[in-house]
């Protein structure tokens, strides 16, 4: 097949050599099988699968990656990435930081000293340091926001298809295919303080991994996301809150609906999985139906998911719970969870009951649960621990999955995804 190489370096001509990598076939054309999962129903996730070849892209930085996305277009397209992109680059290539973003006199020391809580009060910050911010801001979200229309597929090459720093947006888009792709770092230069009139406030971040808000029939595959490069841990404390530089590893949120995401590593981050972004958010309802299977969370502290309102089919995920864990399922108002032969590891200090944060839920179906290879029952064992704090959940989450594949024993389960999620690990 004809692909073509789009070049981002000023005044480079004709053909870009692109490193080779070796991969077992060519999954570009790929797409999602039946019944698997909620992304199959309907008229199913093709991706870009029906590009024609002047719409194959092979492409190895930014600007090319800019290019073969095309504004976000609905035009069918597959985006094959080579190597390592980074978002934070000039046009030209040349490596961009924080500071190369800030503009209006916006400096960090200044922005403190402004807000001080001591000094300021609990007010939402406002004159000129977060005008400067806001206006920084803006210039960074311009380079590392992509955004990824509909019919597109959007696949790495190889085992070491890196993008760095940025945030895909599938905005109000349908048809959607990210696979074999390693996602890092989607750093933000300039997060906000928020004050707290009953407490400390905290620092809030703009950008996830990946965000789908609006978006239908997409499906997410063998992909890597983690903060990998800047841990929210390194960061210092601001006004005796760690000032994050990361929001969410993937959010789906906004109406967004029909979405499986398969094989894939969540990894040391804090809040991995956002389904749903508000109670008072009543438009969800009937949709964020959302298929989890075969997915690693490693060092993840909360989010894995979290959902509102959502029916959601949380099926033979591997959890790596580590130091600093809140919890793993968060069950929100109006959420249907059904979770089935998923398996836990845990140091010794967390227990079954930590497993579970109920956010005005009121159902959770769990079956198969094994904590450090035992059995045990999520449900039961929440209701017995949660001290009156939460309320009860009862087991029936109003809905029996149908589109799944093969849903095997948490033991075995376990094992393949140990060996087999995560970015460049497709057989």
């Amino acid at each position: 097949m004809r692909a073509r190489h789009i070049a981002a370096a000023a005044g480079l001509l004709g053909l870009l050599c692109v490193p080779a990598h070796a991969e077992a076939r060519d999954i570009s054309r790929d797409t999602l099988a039946a019944n698997d999962g909620w992304a199959s129903y309907g008229t199913g996730t093709t991706g870009g699968a029906a590009a024609d070849d002047d719409h194959v892209y092979t492409v190895t930085d930014r600007a090319g990656l800019v290019r073969a996305l095309d504004h976000g277009s609905d035009t069918p397209k597959i985006i094959k990435i080579a190597g390592t992109i980074d978002a934070n680059t000039a046009d030209d290539g040349t490596p961009l930081d924080c500071s190369d973003y800030a503009t209006d006199g916006y400096g960090l020391n200044k922005y403190l000293t402004a807000y001080d809580p001591r000094t300021w009060g609990s007010a939402k910050p406002s004159g000129p340091q977060e005008e400067a911010r806001q206006a920084s801001a803006a210039r960074q979200a311009e380079r590392i926001v992509l955004p990824v229309g509909s019919n597109t597929t959007l696949v790495g090459l190889g085992s070491q298809a890196v993008l760095k720093g940025a945030g895909l947006q599938v905005k109000n888009a349908d048809n959607v295919i990210v696979r074999n792709l390693d996602l890092r770092d989607a750093y933000d230069c300039f997060p906000v303080w928020q004050p707290n009139t009953g407490g400390l406030g905290d620092w809030k971040t703009a950008y996830d991994n990946i965000w789908l808000t609006g978006a239908t029939h997409v499906w997410i595959d063998h992909v890597t996301a983690s903060d990998q490069g800047h841990p929210d841990a390194a960061e210092p404390t601001y006004f005796a809150r760690n000032y994050l530089r990361h929001d969410g590893l993937l959010d789906i949120t906004n109406g967004s609906d029909l979405v499986t995401v398969s094989w894939s590593r969540f990894a040391d981050h804090d809040k991995a999985i956002l389904i749903g972004n508000g109670d008072t958010a009543t438009g969800d309802r009937g949709k964020l139906r959302v298929t989890l299977h075969h997915n690693a969370f490693t060092s993840v502290v909360q989010r894995a998911p979290r959902v509102r309102f959502g029916q959601v089919h949380l099926y033979n995920n591997r959890y790596e719970v580590t130091d600093g864990h809140r919890y793993s399922l968060g069950v929100g108002t109006e959420s249907a969870v059904y979770a089935e032969n998923n398996a836990f590891h845990a140091p010794g200090h967390i227990e079954v009951a930590d497993l579970v944060k109920s956010w005005n839920g009121t159902a959770l179906h769990q079956s198969g649960t094994l904590f450090d290879g035992y059995p045990v029952d999520l449900l039961a064992i929440h209701n017995a621990y949660n001290s009156g704090s939460e309320r009860d959940l009862t087991a029936d989450a109003g809905w029996t999955p149908t589109l799944h594949t093969t849903v095997d024993s948490a033991a075995v389960a376990d094992r393949a995804v140990a060996r087999g999620a995560g970015a460049g690990r497709l057989s």
